[in-house]
């Protein structure tokens, strides 16, 4: 209503004490719409673009001094002041065009004045980015929606630098369409990028997560290898002692990773005696002490110092491993480290500068000997299992020896097995002898197999440990995984526990088992 309204009878008592509403804005309701060109619409799908809403052109009642309009009468309208009308109404902003209808009827009976025809908007294809199809025409046949502009199939051209730029993209598979279609065919054209973006996605290709970031074990025996290819060292380390120095040198990555707190670590050792599985606990430091202690009697073979000195300390290495623990005072720390890693640099130096005539040279154990070639392989694989002990104590990835110095160690486990058969035999822990040949000749044998890694075939004598094993005079057979059967010889395992593939003779069986068990020691 307009301030006319106040002029009409009764209307004053009807609506006293009600709320006042203010009289409705006349330029949404006296425009002619139909004259109105409306926008065009979106596209289906689409979202209308952010963009500012015209302004609305002031009611026609209001005169362009900003003064208050005035009633059909010529006086003007009171100001309501802030009050309830204000609180109720919110500030006009944009809202949805009211379908056209009847004009409603003022209340004096006098009509509205007309309202002035609002500006022209602004053409559509300012508007809207993709224009929709418009209103239909006042013929009836609407216009045919604008053609999509032509897409260019070219390739995309870009220069050398910012393909260069983007050669790390490609390799990550992180480009455009566009990008990596001009990419590929630059390479096919540009030497030197085409081999940076060789080098790229090879260096991807390490970024993948699902390998192990742990080094190769055969790296270090791969670089020397390729190292004494291209420039042969002028004083080679032995082939019979490169695995103990690769086994040393392996261990000794290990203790530099780990903490000063872990070498206090508990370690759990274990071997076999006779028919049972005994253990010892220590720690990481007590485990290198102990390998350092048993190291000694090559350096006694050699003529080098031994850390316990030689002329008193015993021979058995059980016994010197006690003396070295019970010697010392206080619980070893890492301190040990060093002497042990000295010592094995001065065994392999030694060894390397004697030649070829000190690898007979004969290691006493006490209860029996070894030659020295023996002895370095023996200290080899006894490093290879306490290191195992140490990673299993400080939950470190240790894997095994590489396939050519596994099947040395196999080797020399196999080569000692008829000498600790007979030794079971004769303390009564093993079958009889059922045909015993003269020293050389073939006798009854076991066919030893191992599977997988550095493994091979091995046949072992029974009756006598002079006796050579022959495939024509074989009775059984084991088949065992390298790993595991090692890890039988270290004690770590049970012969019953051992996944053994057995056919022939049970009885055979089983003593070469539990003679492949009782090698192991502390």
């Amino acid at each position: 209503m307009t301030g006319g309204g106040r002029e009409s009878e009764g209307g004053e008592e009807e609506v006293r004490g009600a709320r006042r509403i203010p009289g409705p804005r006349g330029a949404a309701d006296d425009l002619d719409l139909a004259s109105v060109p409306l926008p065009p619409l979106p596209p289906p799908g689409g979202s209308a673009p952010d963009e500012a809403v015209p302004e609305q052109s002031q009611p026609a009642s209001a005169s362009a001094s900003g003064d208050a309009p005035e009633s059909d009468a010529g006086e003007p309208e009171p100001d309501p002041g802030p009050g309830p009308a204000a609180e109720a109404w919110p500030e006009p902003g944009p809202c949805p065009e009211p379908e056209p209808g009847p004009e409603p009827e003022p209340a004096d009976g006098h009509p509205h004045p007309a309202a002035p025809e609002p500006e022209p908007a602004a053409p559509a294809a300012e508007a809207w980015p993709e224009p929709g199809p418009g209103p239909e025409p006042a013929g009836g046949t609407p216009e045919p929606p604008a053609p999509d502009p032509p897409v260019s199939s070219a390739p995309v051209v870009l220069p050398h630098q910012v393909l260069k730029a983007l050669l790390g993209a490609w390799a990550l598979s992180a480009c455009s369409a566009e990008e990596t279609a001009a990419v590929e065919d630059h390479l096919t054209g540009c030497a030197p990028c085409a081999d940076e973006a060789l080098r790229l996605r090879d260096a991807v290709g390490l970024l993948h997560t699902d390998g192990s970031l742990d080094l190769d074990p055969t790296l270090r025996t791969r670089v020397l290898d390729g190292c004494f290819g291209r420039r042969p060292a002028r004083i080679p380390v032995p082939e019979w002692a490169a695995p103990y120095d690769a086994e040393t040198a392996r261990l000794d990555a290990l203790l530099r990773d780990i903490g000063d707190s872990e070498w206090h670590a508990p370690v759990r050792l274990q071997w076999f005696e006779e028919e049972r599985r005994v253990s010892r606990r220590t720690t990481v430091a007590g485990v290198i002490g102990h390998l350092m202690a048993v190291d000694g009697l090559l350096s006694a073979a050699l003529g080098l110092d031994d850390p316990l000195d030689g002329g008193k300390a015993p021979l058995d290495p059980t016994e010197r491993t006690e003396t070295y623990w019970s010697a010392t005072r206080r619980p070893p720390t890492r301190a040990v480290r060093e002497p042990w890693r000295a010592q094995s640099h001065e065994l392999i130096r030694t060894a390397s500068f004697a030649g070829r005539n000190v690898a007979e040279t004969s290691v006493s154990y006490g209860a029996f000997a070894l030659p020295l070639q023996d002895a370095a392989l023996d200290r080899a694989f006894e490093c290879w299992v306490h290191g195992g002990d140490i990673a299993d104590a400080v939950d470190y990835p240790y894997p095994a020896p590489s396939a050519a110095h596994l099947h040395r160690m196999i080797d020399l486990a196999a080569r000692m097995l008829p000498a600790a058969l007979a030794g079971r035999r004769s303390a009564g822990l093993a079958g009889p002898a059922k045909d015993l040949v003269a020293a050389g000749a073939p006798g009854r044998s076991l066919h030893l197999e191992i599977e997988g890694h550095g493994g091979g075939d091995w046949y072992i004598a029974l009756d006598s440990p002079a006796a050579v094993g022959a495939p024509e005079r074989a009775v059984a057979q084991v088949a065992l995984d390298g790993v595991e059967f090692c890890r039988l010889v270290a004690g770590h395992i049970s012969p019953v526990e051992a996944a053994a593939g057995q056919e022939g003779d049970r009885e055979a069986i089983r003593d070469v088992l539990f003679a492949a068990a009782s090698l192991s020691r502390l």
